[in-house]
């Protein structure tokens, strides 16, 4: 009979394509990972994986056998995950990963509630505008848009990633205002460039209709973070797109104005990114289910969702 452990460093070097990857979600050495996973092979009298200095890659041995147990050992062990919680008080370090303004704004608020209920548990957060690695930087979560999943991830949204038109009161006095988004053409733009791609965002707008049109300015002023645009609008600079998240602050308190209410750019959701639920140390999972709970209490889909009808930011 193989041990869990043996078959747990199979499964997982198996979804990360590596010793290294798996011996950090596993809280083992590449060592240990290696010396289960040869000790599997010798009993089964199989080879599963090729190795090589540069990858790990499966036998069709490995993948039949990989069919075979990854959803006996995932179940096993999510029974002892599940006992663990309802028997441990959780406890330790959480390390997340998120963008500075999300963070702040809508996180930070949540989290006297959830450390009065887990005092054993301390928050390390990392607030930076990029996508982090879970695995290599030992995170224990992120929260983003737009993250490409590595094998064995899970994403959980908590809210829409929608991008609305906006600029500040000063800015439209004297102007006329925008009936569609090729009407943002006759307006200063405050863009954004990409940190990935060094290029300038353009967004794709559409209505509660389906139409769908593309939102160009006149470029005037290039930023490469959303909480810069925001405050360039505020200063009367011209018209910005951002998600509704970096705007809604200004618009609850009437510093900017949104245009074109009908429209928006659908760019997916923010979402809470965590390894394998069947992996989940307690206090991951803890706080995997407050923030998820508690973000539908604040009703922050409504908020953040660029739809006309659901509530967003709107000023007079």
């Amino acid at each position: 009979m193989e041990t869990l452990a043996n078959l747990e460093s199979f499964v997982r070097s198996a979804d990360l394509r590596g010793f290294s990857a798996a011996a950090r979600q596993l809280g083992l050495t590449p060592a240990a990972v290696s010396r289960n996973v040869a000790v599997l092979e010798r009993n089964l009298g199989l080879r599963l994986f090729q190795r090589s200095t540069r990858k790990l890659t499966l036998t069709e041995s490995g993948e039949r056998f990989l069919d075979s147990v990854r959803e006996h050992v995932e179940a096993l062990n999510s029974a002892l995950s599940v006992a663990s919680v309802e028997s441990e008080e959780p406890a330790g370090t959480l390390k997340l990963s998120m963008a500075p303004g999300f963070g702040m704004d809508y996180v930070l608020p949540l989290m006297p509630q959830f450390l009065r209920r887990h005092p054993h548990i301390r928050l390390d957060w990392l607030l930076e505008n990029r996508q982090a690695d879970l695995i290599a930087e030992g995170f224990d979560a992120a929260i983003g848009g737009g993250i490409e999943l590595a094998a064995g991830m899970v994403a959980r949204p908590l809210a829409p990633l929608h991008v609305i038109a906006v600029a500040a009161p000063t800015y439209l006095q004297g102007r006329p205002l925008p009936a569609v988004p090729e009407d943002l053409a006759e307006h200063d733009g405050i863009a954004m460039r990409s940190a990935r791609t060094g290029r300038l965002r353009h967004w794709a707008m559409r209505d509660s209709g389906g139409r769908e049109a593309v939102a160009l300015t006149r470029e005037r002023i290039v930023l490469n973070d959303p909480e810069a645009m925001c405050r360039a609008a505020l200063n009367g600079l011209g018209v910005t797109l951002v998600a509704v998240q970096h705007a809604l602050p200004y618009l609850d308190d009437g510093r900017l104005q949104r245009l074109l209410p009908d429209w928006y750019a659908d760019l997916g959701s923010i979402s809470l990114y965590y390894a394998s639920r069947n992996l989940l140390p307690s206090k991951t999972r803890v706080f995997v289910n407050y923030l998820i709970e508690a973000c539908e209490r604040a009703r922050l889909p409504q908020r953040l969702s660029g739809r006309a009808d659901a509530g967003a930011g709107v000023a007079a």
